[in-house]
């Protein structure tokens, strides 16, 4: 394992952090802890040192199980990073107030490295008005965090002036070769890390987007690249060949990514990429520019859905409809999946949609969720859904 050294406080950082939003799973969604709990335990054992979990994810649900995960000196061996929820705070009182019960849910005296969770810009006006930086200073020397950060979902032009509003010892932003210009983007990595900022990278595989369902035409390039790796290797070596980065999260689930993500964590370092490396990133980057229809993430930030709408679900086989050869494979898939015959066991389908624009306000990518629904359900449930549906009931034997 390799690590790199934070700013400010010279912590020795593994460059593979533990991201806790997806964890292994059950059937039913809840999160199936034994499975997760040696996972994440496997990693520790293996070097990785750093940790993160939100109050959100998973319904609530990740702060409680990493605290039980950590039991038995786990969490000794890590450096734990959460998140203030700031879109829940109306008040200078609710910030203590969640603080102390996530220090509760995980099971500690303190958190090392602690962020105002999902900022944008007119959020972060609100919360520096509520007095968070007030908050954060008097936090840090009670000792319930040892270090302060932020967390960015926003436009460029708002990144700066978040990193210069305050004495910010680290910041977690959204990075790989699909966002260079996006969010914080490239300006924004280099900018925080003049500032003397650590920076966390979260999105390295764009929640899966860059590795799952590899399109044709992209795979094609990759398999013609002189050095043969895959892309999730190729995904975070480029994300890694910059300095300026300290921790790559990857929301691990399954086994063999983990054992990959670990190889390639003991071998990349910064500018260690040739530059027709680079150049064949940037020619993968392009392809999937033609090729994508929405640039979801599939954080699930706009879930749950009041009208039931499965939105990460549509559009990842939106996308995937654009992506593969086979298109009446995926119309297929989406009836399956969304039409209710395999999952949750109910419908979640794009049509659903009321146009309550609940989940726009929530995107962090800024996607008008329900116009592209309304793409979704013309490209996916046009002619034929109904008997795709029905088929697929029939298949899966969903009654």
């Amino acid at each position: 394992m390799l690590y790199r050294k934070m700013p400010k406080n010279g912590d020795e950082l593994s460059i593979l952090g533990f991201g806790c939003m997806r964890l292994a799973s059950k059937a039913d969604g809840s999160i199936d802890e034994e499975r997760a709990r040696k996972q994440l335990r496997s990693a520790i054992d293996h070097g990785v040192n750093y940790v993160d979990t939100a109050w959100p994810y998973h319904m609530g649900q990740s702060e409680p199980f990493v605290g039980r995960a950590l039991a038995d000196g786990y969490r000794e061996k890590v450096k734990l990073a959460t998140k203030l929820p700031s879109w829940l705070i109306e008040k200078r009182e609710d910030m203590d107030k969640f603080l102390d019960a996530q220090l509760e849910k995980l099971q500690t005296d303190h958190i090392d490295y602690y962020l105002v969770h999902a900022l944008v810009g007119d959020l972060w006006d609100t919360v520096e008005k509520l007095g968070v930086a007030d908050f954060l200073d008097k936090a840090k020397a009670d000792g319930r965090i040892r270090n302060a950060g932020f967390s960015f979902h926003g436009a460029g032009e708002d990144f700066n002036r978040i990193v210069d509003a305050y004495d910010w010892d680290f910041c977690q932003i959204q990075y790989n070769f699909l966002d260079e210009k996006n969010q914080a983007g490239t300006a924004g990595l280099e900018y925080a890390a003049s500032k003397g900022l650590g920076v966390i990278i979260m999105e390295p595989l764009r929640g899966g987007n860059l590795t799952r369902s590899v399109p044709p035409a992209v795979k094609t390039i990759w398999d013609n690249a002189p050095v043969q790796r895959t892309p999730a290797e190729w995904a975070f070596r480029w994300i890694r060949d910059h300095p300026e980065v300290t921790v790559v999260l990857s929301g691990m689930n399954d086994e063999t990514h983990i054992r990959e993500n670990l190889t390639v964590a003991d071998q990349a370092r910064p500018h260690s990429l040739t530059e027709a490396e680079l150049l064949l990133v940037n020619t993968v980057e392009k392809k999937y520019r033609e090729l994508m229809k929405v640039g979801c993430t599939g954080c699930r930030y706009c879930m749950p859905c009041p009208s039931g709408v499965n939105i990460p679900l549509c559009f990842e086989e939106y996308n995937n409809l654009y992506m593969v050869d086979n298109s009446d494979e995926e119309k297929f898939m989406y009836a399956a999946r969304a039409g209710g015959a395999v999952g949750i066991g109910t419908p979640e389908f794009a049509s659903l949609c009321v146009q309550c624009r609940l989940c726009a306000e929530k995107c962090p990518q800024h996607i008008d969720i329900p116009t592209v629904l309304e793409s979704v359900v013309a490209e996916l449930e046009g002619p034929g859904f109904d008997e795709r549906v029905a088929m697929a009931r029939q298949i899966f034997k969903q009654t």
